[in-house]
């Protein structure tokens, strides 16, 4: 080989040796740059941690299970129901006596005592207004008179029976 030849293939290797390095220095540099940057979470990853952490069935717990919870509830229910001012009863002397005598028998509030001269007026409106207004509540210019007597336990049953009571026993 010749001298120039040598010469060529030196410089050449040099610069073949120089492009591989830059190259590498590229692939190194876009590497680091690359990792600098935050990427999106796939969501298809995220859906496959929740199927592989999700409970594969339930577990029945006996008394302390959802049986228990529903009877539980049930319970409530229906003690909630039987919540009915006095027993639920339909006597209008006992209702009159326990509630709306504090009212009726001292005037309170402009309630009517029971004479007959003070509920001619009332009377004469009609059954269906008086226990409507026994039921709902009532403010007129004469006084006030709470629904269902400031007693919400109670049925509209037991206020028409203590509304008839009182008509019935008018002195």
């Amino acid at each position: 080989m010749r001298n120039y030849d040598l010469d060529f293939l030196k410089k050449f290797s040099l610069l073949l040796l120089f492009l591989a390095v830059l190259t590498g220095g590229l692939i190194l540099g876009a590497y680091l740059l690359h990792n600098t940057i935050a990427r999106d979470p796939d969501p298809s990853v995220a859906q496959r941690t929740q199927n592989r952490i999700a409970p594969v069935g339930s577990v029945y717990a006996g008394a302390t299970g959802a049986a228990s919870q529903a009877a539980a509830t049930a319970a409530a229910a229906a003690a909630a129901a039987a919540q009915v001012a006095y027993g639920g009863t339909l006597d209008g002397a006992v209702i009159y006596q326990n509630l709306c005598a504090g009212c009726h028998t001292s005037g309170a509030g402009g309630a009517p005592k029971l004479v007959t001269a003070v509920w001619t007026a009332r009377i004469a409106q009609g059954a269906d207004t008086l226990n409507r207004h026994a039921i709902e509540g009532y403010v007129g210019a004469a006084g006030v008179m709470p629904a269902k007597g400031g007693n919400p336990a109670l049925t509209d049953e037991q206020v028409v029976a203590s509304v008839d009571w009182m008509v019935d026993n008018l002195q």
